[in-house]
């Protein structure tokens, strides 16, 4: 993907649910969570283990169908196999991005966000997009 749709990927999203989302502070979700947070994103953490929790004081969600406002990006922390899940959750919900995290590489998650009409990235963090393409607040 070009460097030019990722920047109006993060400069037209608001709302992203981050699945799997972590409460332990070493954790690249966490981390990356945190960053967005700081950037002024809106983050809705979504992990059934900490589900009704706070998480860097956003209340934390069991799955993206709990969500009760529109998500304009799925960011996914689980493997490969999860994300064909997550992705036909975030369709589901009428994603408008389905953001695959570093090393998370699924062709089917790809088509199935495609085929719904969502922008797709895989094998990329925000966090690291961000200040590379100068788009840090």
């Amino acid at each position: 993907m070009a460097s030019q749709e990722i920047v109006e990927i993060l400069r037209s999203v608001n709302t992203i649910a981050l699945v799997g989302a972590s409460d332990k502070k070493n954790r690249p979700s966490y981390e990356v969570m945190e960053y967005l947070l700081e950037q002024g994103y809106t983050v809705i953490p979504v992990s059934p283990k900490l589900a009704g929790q706070t998480l860097l004081g956003q209340k934390v969600y069991a799955k993206l169908s709990d969500i009760q406002q529109p998500i304009d990006m799925v960011d996914v922390f689980r493997n490969a196999e999860a994300a064909v899940g997550v992705a036909e959750e975030a369709a589901a919900i009428n994603a408008k991005v389905l953001w695959l995290q570093k090393e998370v590489i699924s062709e089917e998650a790809k088509q199935i966000a495609l085929a719904a009409g969502m922008k797709f990235v895989m094998d990329k963090c925000p966090k690291q997009e961000i200040p590379a393409l100068g788009l840090e607040k």
